[in-house]
């Protein structure tokens, strides 16, 4: 049977996979948590998503989820906050976004709440406060892939067409595509 986070999550990859040629692995963080993920080895992503139909969608946050976001940020490169508002459209947060509406102290349970009237922007706040700017339907996947294309962009600065050596990562990746094949 498909698990409904399996629809929502294929939302995000969907529209990932068609905007941009430069994605050439996508692996699970980590075994035991259904929502982190990660492209190419150094972009994060944590997927959170509300089924309801209409504006606002609310989001729980257990503290685990929180403390794994942050351990993300010191592992990868970037990590990004994907809110997908039912039907509607998906909200993109990067870390310092999410650190403004849930803040370093990590409750047991906290909440973050996107809310968008007809044809405008999302707002976003959570229990530690409010992003302070609207968020633009466009942002999603542009972020991530602006994200990507500084990461390849960096690597290519580095280094010149320089072979995968990291095996881990590389069985990590054929793992991921047995996956999502």
């Amino acid at each position: 049977m498909i698990k409904e986070y399996e629809f929502y999550h294929g939302v995000v990859f969907t529209k990932l996979i068609h905007g941009i040629d430069e994605i050439s692995c996508v692996r699970a963080y980590n075994k035991t948590n259904n929502a982190a993920y990660v492209l190419n080895e150094g972009v994060g992503l944590y997927i959170k998503h509300s089924s309801k139909r209409m504006s606002p969608w609310n989001f729980s946050f257990l503290k685990s989820h929180q403390d794994e976001l942050l351990e993300m940020t010191a592992t990868l490169k970037e990590v990004f906050l994907i809110l997908v508002c039912g039907e509607d459209g998906v909200v993109t947060l990067g870390f310092n976004d999410i650190k403004k509406i849930l803040n370093e102290v990590h409750g047991n349970i906290e909440w973050i709440s996107a809310s968008r009237p007809p044809r405008k922007e999302y707002t976003v706040k959570g229990s530690d406060g409010s992003l302070g700017r609207k968020v633009g339907k466009n942002d999603f996947p542009k972020k991530i892939i602006e994200a990507i294309k500084r990461m390849k962009g960096a690597d290519d600065a580095s280094s010149t067409n320089e072979i995968l050596t990291d095996t881990k990562s590389e069985d990590e990746c054929n793992e991921s595509i047995k996956y999502f094949v």
